[in-house]
């Protein structure tokens, strides 16, 4: 990233994006078996009034039936270099685990997905991004369902959250 007016922001968002991919590279066990095929790209998500939501995805191959991949994501405020997790996006001591869990629950239902494991409600760190000024909560791959349905992605729409929303945190600053 660059062209911040915040050069300390711009020095930190980077060095964040570039720890993200090594440390996805260190897990591929890349530096143990160079054989390894190792392939990475980027999606910026949201890139608006001041809020970048970028995730890295990772994919290597080193033998077998399919390669992994695997997807992470940082949300920051460029002016500052913040990074919000998820609990930033909601109001002070509020519980958003349960009213999440219970819109995911709802679509795991409606569209019919396959789960591997009893889905119960999210983790407080649960990965995230913004995309379209909408919350996607999403699960890696193996982590809910089957591989061949990726990373189950679950649109949260802001209207159904927006009581509990933060007022100064970017799904507000978005709208």
């Amino acid at each position: 990233m660059e062209g911040l007016a915040n050069k300390n922001a711009q020095e930190y968002i980077n060095s964040v994006l570039m720890g993200i991919v090594n440390n996805l590279i260190v897990n591929t066990d890349y530096y143990e078996n160079p054989k390894t095929d190792v392939t990475g790209r980027y999606h910026v998500r949201t890139n608006e009034k001041g809020i970048l939501s970028i995730s890295i995805e990772m994919y290597w191959f080193a033998g077998g039936a399919h390669g992994m991949t695997v997807l992470k994501s940082v949300t920051f405020d460029v002016n500052t270099g913040r990074i919000y997790r998820l609990e930033d996006l909601f109001k002070e001591n509020v519980n958003y685990v349960k009213p999440l869990s219970d819109i995911i629950k709802r679509q795991i239902q409606e569209r019919n997905i396959p789960l591997i494991v009893d889905f119960t409600k999210i983790k407080p760190d649960q990965d995230y991004y913004i995309e379209n000024r909408t919350l996607m909560i999403y699960f890696q791959l193996y982590e809910l369902a089957p591989y061949v349905y990726g990373f189950v992605t679950f649109l949260i729409p802001t209207r159904e959250i927006e009581d509990i929303i933060r007022e100064d945190g970017p799904l507000s600053i978005l709208r």
